[in-house]
């Protein structure tokens, strides 16, 4: 289980990455990055909202590998997949259930599917 931390509102919250799942990165239109943006205000409003980006196309990665100094870098992503992360959100949510609220919430405003997962720590 996670383990949870206490903010100065003596509430209890867990931490989640709602991770973005598309085919393309950076491919919103105006309506999708309007419902973004209200998605992103609610957030922060409520105080839920710890860091939200996109992020660049996969063919952009490097894979390092570095145990035991071995100095690997190989260009390109770990898996070459047709769909991938092409964006996130960190948040603080009370439950479960509240985290997969906001995830079905972000889903609708950015109009693609959304992973949701528990962070660590």
């Amino acid at each position: 289980m996670a383990r949870m931390f206490l903010f100065p509102s003596e509430k209890v919250f867990m931490r989640f990455l709602i991770a973005v799942i598309d085919d393309r990165s950076n491919s919103a239109d105006s309506s999708e990055m309007a419902a973004i943006d209200e998605f992103n205000d609610h957030l922060s409003e409520k105080g839920q909202l710890i860091m939200a980006c996109g992020i660049e196309d996969p063919s952009s990665a490097s894979v390092l590998d570095n145990r035991a100094g071995a100095g690997q870098v190989a260009d390109g992503p770990l898996h070459d997949n047709k769909e991938f992360m092409s964006g996130f959100w960190i948040i603080k949510a009370e439950s479960e259930a509240e985290a997969k609220e906001l995830a079905a919430w972000g889903s609708k405003a950015c109009n693609r599917k959304v992973e949701l997962r528990k962070l660590h720590g």
